[in-house]
């Protein structure tokens, strides 16, 4: 398909493409910061009021991540055909209506629903809305701003976690609830809804990063169809559910770290480390991307393993653990780093939101699977049995790794 002309006026110093960079920032550090990664903050005060455990409440995570792996097939198809401007800024605006009602819930199975439905909006906002945008808006440096965005729902996490916990311990978890369900609602919606554009073309440019000689074609690549006749389509969904698998361990580092007879503080430490290694790793391994898609893959697994392995000796000293920690966050940012560049440099741009939303689905259903499934394992084994077969989902992915940008290597070269 040829494209009219397109305007080149705009230097990349000033091109729009930085304004959407702004937007999944947005949507990533705020709704993604609120919902997913200061989730935790609520457990305990929701699980006391409403007289259920803290297992049973959590269970409207695994919702979450249900309804997100049965809509990410269909949302990929909506993002390809109709407005990412208009589906991102509705599934925002649900989301934010039904982070407060939350503060209204009463039950644990209205828990359940909400989770339902974040789960729906979360196949846009969490899983395709970056990947999605940034290969539409940028040819160069993609992986950099991919790991920008990536990075900014840690950098949520650690901002609104105290303020979270601060809101819930002097105006109670329902306030709180509200209050974050309102910021999603009012500041992070409109603001989207007023700066996002869907294509460079539509504002007459060209993506960031285009040469002129380049601009005939609108996208090349792999089409959907013969994607998924492709041995390497369905490799990379094992790779997607190994990499979220590995990265669910997380929740159980703390766990792992005071059995080892630390402190409550020096595992909240440890679990920091990760944390840096995760907001970090998810910039630095996009740099390296732009580069190499395989030294991308290499420095994934070698930080993974690498830090697994510190945690394995973290009976040594605390500085195993915190290294430990650091690293194994670098194996954790592949998960959303690694996965959507190796898409991207197999297939192409061409079907890029249908090929990865399936794909994707493998990210929804291995959390859902992990999250609880690693503790039940460990439960009958140990902890280091579950870190030591991390190190294999991470030498298993880093040969898949490989393989398929292999195959993408031959494929280009015939």
């Amino acid at each position: 398909m040829i494209n009219s002309p397109v305007d080149n006026r705009e230097s990349d110093k000033s091109h729009y493409g930085y304004v959407i960079v702004l937007c999944m920032a947005l949507i990533m550090g705020v709704n993604v910061g609120l919902v997913m990664s200061s989730a935790g903050i609520f457990y305990q005060p929701v699980s006391r009021d409403l007289g259920v455990s803290v297992g049973k409440l959590g269970l409207y995570m695994s919702f979450n991540f249900l309804s997100s792996s049965l809509m990410l097939s269909i949302a990929g198809r909506l993002m390809d055909k109709y407005s990412a401007r208009m589906l991102l800024t509705l599934s925002s605006a649900v989301l934010g209506f039904t982070v407060g009602a939350m503060g209204l819930c009463n039950a644990v199975w209205q828990f359940y629903i909400a989770g339902s439905v974040i789960g729906i909006t979360l196949s846009f906002l969490l899983y395709l809305s970056f990947p999605t945008m940034i290969n539409r808006w940028f040819k160069s440096r993609v992986g950099f701003f991919i790991g920008i965005c990536s990075a900014a729902s840690g950098i949520g996490g650690i901002l609104f976690n105290p303020m979270g916990g601060y809101l819930i311990t002097h105006y109670g978890w329902r306030s709180t609830y509200m209050l974050f369900g309102g910021v999603i609602l009012l500041l992070v919606t409109p603001l989207i809804g007023l700066l996002l554009r869907n294509y460079p073309e539509d504002i007459g440019l060209q993506p960031h990063g285009a040469n002129m000689q380049h601009v005939a074609v609108s996208g090349s690549g792999v089409e959907y169809s013969n994607a998924i006749r492709m041995p390497v389509f369905y490799g990379l969904i094992v790779f997607a559910f190994l990499m979220i698998s590995i990265s669910t361990l997380n929740l159980f580092i703390p766990k792992y770290v005071t059995s080892l007879n630390y402190t409550l503080e020096q595992a909240s430490f440890a679990a920091s480390a990760v944390m840096a290694g995760v907001t970090i790793g998810k910039v630095v391994l996009g740099m390296i991307n732009d580069k190499n898609s395989l030294l991308g893959v290499a420095a994934t697994v070698a930080g993974g393993i690498a830090g697994l392995a510190l945690l394995l000796i973290g009976h040594v000293g605390i500085w195993a653990v915190t290294a430990g920690g650091f690293l194994f966050g670098w194996a954790y940012a592949g998960v959303t780093v690694e996965t959507p560049m190796l898409v991207r440099a197999v297939f192409g741009d061409k079907d890029y939101a249908k090929i990865y939303s399936n794909i994707s689905i493998a990210f929804a259903v291995g959390g859902a699977i992990t999250a609880g499934g690693w503790g039940l394992l460990a439960d009958f084994t140990s902890f280091r049995f579950i870190l030591s077969l991390g190190v294999v989902f991470l030498t298993i992915s880093g040969g898949i790794g490989v393989l398929a940008l292999k195959v993408a290597r031959t494929e280009t070269a015939t």
